[in-house]
């Protein structure tokens, strides 16, 4: 495949070329261009240029019409975007197919839908002034301008145009740089755009490294009106501190160390298998997925062994996205025993006996034993892995799950409607799923608290971040 940087409506291959490694065989697939500060200010500029240009003038339906030809460029191309996700993520097929791309399609497709309609502006009550008469005030929604977009490995193609397809809804220019990780479907998705008849500039897309490379000369660029990202805590803090400088605003969606909570009325054999869905879907590697898992005492053994079964019978899942990432998820592993844990399941390698076996996999594992505060409890690892406790009382299951500096998603399995609706409020975090994960509707709010992100995304979440308000009092 070829990996190219799209600036001002043209490909380039600017820049020291990279080693990309397919994670799933660990061997070299390829090599993609760096984008150098030059190529990034070239960017920026075009981006702004573009502000001024016909994009500028276009109102809420024709922009809506730019956003569903992308989603029909997107489905057109199906096929080479699932391929494409596959060969830098080393996911499953199947999720390709069943999740990113159709995901990526409704990402734009949603904002699409939600600017059907939507008024350029909207009036207030004629109000008295300060003795002077009324007034009519109205409101117009004006775009942030140039926004950096900065997506993580994980889920390449549906974090990308999670963010990219509201902002340019609401009316935004967007210079994205993707993980260096993972550039082949932010490049296809650069070809949709440029095939779509995006004006130039609206849509830029730089490849590179994050500090010392085309991420750190993204945020930390005078010319760029907002950032979105989607990544670690730890680079999240550091983008930040770029952002202080210039008082840039900044979306972000963190890292996460989830729970969930499985009281003793739950349908034990749904909550495991929800539990292996949201512990080792994509081998543990998305931001929701659950680390913590706290029981009630009387069903605890009892989950505990059915859980360690599930995780020991899983065969078809992903590697880790490369050896070093490998390497830090073993480290945890071999630092669980050494804290104490007991091991119900993995903890090592896997042997496949087939090409797998030279990529970059872990296996999926369930500890016990640990105390709250040990670190393999307390750190986020993002591998395939989670630590099981029993709890007592409710209240102590509301404060085993507080009990953590994250807050992005949380679980709670429970037949009692009364406790599901007394416990899901007081879990502090942004998702509380009732007896399911990760079931999303896009219109609705998604972010984290404390160290799991600023701000929320969705619906018209999105749009309020990617534009501003600005007020018009008519004096009458």
């Amino acid at each position: 495949m070829r990996y190219a940087h799209y600036v001002s409506g043209a490909f380039r291959n600017d820049g020291e070329p990279f080693p990309l490694i397919d994670p799933s065989s660990g061997k070299r697939s390829g090599t993609v261009p760096a984008a150098s500060e030059t190529l990034v200010d070239t960017a920026v500029t075009a981006a702004r240029e573009a502000l001024r240009g016909p994009w500028g003038q276009l109102g809420t339906e024709e922009r809506a019409q730019v956003l569903h030809r992308i989603a029909d460029g997107i489905e057109a191309r199906f096929t080479e975007f699932a391929e494409a996700e596959v060969a830098d993520t080393g996911r499953p097929r199947e999720l390709a197919e069943t999740v990113d791309v159709p995901r990526a399609v409704r990402n734009f497709r949603a904002y699409a839908d939600l600017l059907h309609g939507r008024p350029e502006r909207a009036y207030t009550a004629t109000a008295q002034g300060d003795g002077s008469g009324g007034a009519l005030n109205y409101s117009v929604r004006r775009p942030l301008g140039v926004v950096a977009v900065i997506a993580p490995w994980n889920l390449p193609l549906l974090l990308l145009s999670w963010k990219v397809a509201p902002a340019l809804a609401a009316g935004n220019t967007v210079v994205a740089k993707p993980s260096e990780e993972t550039p082949g479907t932010a490049t296809l998705l650069a070809e949709v755009i440029d095939a779509a008849g995006v004006p130039p500039g609206v849509f830029n897309l730089v490849h590179g490294h994050g500090q010392g490379g085309a991420g750190e000369f993204l945020t930390c660029h005078p010319g760029v009106d907002g950032i979105a990202f989607t990544g670690a805590s730890a680079t999240g803090t550091a983008i930040m501190r770029a952002a202080a400088e210039h008082l840039t605003p900044v979306s972000f969606e963190l890292g996460g160390k989830n729970a969930a909570l499985v009281f003793e009325d739950a349908d034990l054999d749904a909550a495991v298998a929800g539990t292996v869905r949201s512990s080792f879907t994509h081998s543990g590697q998305i931001c929701l997925c659950t680390e913590r898992v706290y029981v009630q005492r009387p069903v605890f053994e009892e989950f505990v062994a059915a859980l360690g079964k599930k995780a020991s019978e899983l065969r078809d899942y992903g590697p880790m996205i490369s050896a070093a990432h490998r390497s830090k998820v073993l480290s945890y592993y071999r630092l669980a025993v050494d804290e104490g844990a007991n091991v119900v399941a993995g903890g090592g390698v896997p042997a496949f006996g087939d090409g797998r076996d030279s990529g970059f996999h872990v296996e999926p594992t369930v500890l016990t034993g640990l105390p709250q505060s040990a670190r393999t409890v307390r750190e986020e690892i993002f591998g395939p892995v989670c630590h099981v406790a029993p709890f007592d009382t409710e209240e102590e299951a509301v404060r085993l799950a507080n009990d953590s500096p994250y807050g992005l998603a949380a679980t709670v399995w429970t037949r009692d409607l009364s406790r599901a609706h007394r416990v899901a409020p007081r879990v502090e975090a942004g998702v509380v799923w009732v007896n399911c994960w990760n079931l999303r509707d896009l219109r609705t709010p998604f972010g984290g608290v404390k160290a799991s992100g600023i701000g929320r995304e969705g619906g018209e979440y999105s749009l309020d971040f990617f534009s501003e308000p600005v007020n018009v009092c008519i004096g009458i």
